[in-house]
């Protein structure tokens, strides 16, 4: 569960995050909003590479605020980012590996049975020795998801995971997902353009609008407030329409 009360970012003039009280409490929740809202500010603020000026960051009941990002990855806290961090000269078992090492898990015979896992569980297992400059962009963007999901986390943080992908690989993507809290226990926080996998994966989701909280909620409700659709949906309104 994520707790945030009256979160403040600023950036010289710039409140990105402007007194931002929300709580998280359904396993899968959805961020949307318009380019400029706060989503991936909001995203470094839980992560640890942002300091708020002002209010504080619970994860599971504990204050998390101003700890520092080694030790919110301690704590089982992970995220992907827009861009994604695959080293093209590792396998992808390397770069997966890579993260285990880091995640406190203990035992060498434990790291390998958890990647193994990891990467089973996003569907790559017939992709463990390929190099990461030879992945597709939709298997880059679930070994990202897999490096993110090994050793047990408590909270998931994907940004954009579905960037750049097909319908179909979309349909696959939805399925991973939707998967992440029984195959470990963490809470899905999940940002993404594509209302439709929002709507698809979430149950609870948020909508900023220039760093202030415009909606929460079940996600079938929020996607139908005007508000939300007048600030964010119009394109979405037209497609189901």
């Amino acid at each position: 569960m994520i707790e945030i009360e009256n979160l403040t970012v600023q950036f010289g003039g710039v409140r990105p995050i402007d007194a931002l009280t929300v709580r998280l409490d359904q396993p899968i929740v959805g961020l949307i909003g318009p380019n400029g809202a706060g989503k991936t500010t909001l995203l470094n603020v839980l992560s640890g590479f942002v300091a708020p000026v002002s209010g504080t960051v619970r994860v599971d009941g504990q204050d998390v605020t101003r700890s520092g990002t080694h030790r919110r990855i301690a704590m089982g806290l992970r995220r992907t980012f827009q861009t994604d961090q695959i080293a093209d000269d590792l396998t992808l078992w390397e770069n997966v590996m890579a993260i285990a090492d880091h995640a406190g898990i203990r035992s060498a015979e434990e790291r390998i049975r958890e990647v193994g896992r990891a990467i089973d569980f996003v569907g790559l297992t017939r992709r463990i020795h390929r190099k990461g400059q030879a992945l597709s962009t939709e298997e880059r963007h679930l070994a990202e998801i897999a490096k993110a999901v090994v050793g047990r986390p408590r909270l998931v943080m994907l940004d954009e995971p579905g960037a750049g992908m097909s319908l179909a690989e979309s349909s696959h993507l939805e399925q991973v997902l939707k998967g992440i809290p029984d195959y470990c226990g963490a809470q899905l926080f999940l940002i993404d353009h594509d209302v439709e996998l929002i709507a698809a994966c979430c149950m609870q989701t948020m909508v900023l609008d220039f760093g202030r909280l415009l909606a929460v909620g079940p996600t079938a409700e929020v996607l139908e407030k005007p508000e939300v659709r007048r600030a964010y949906l119009g394109t979405y309104e037209m497609q189901a329409a």
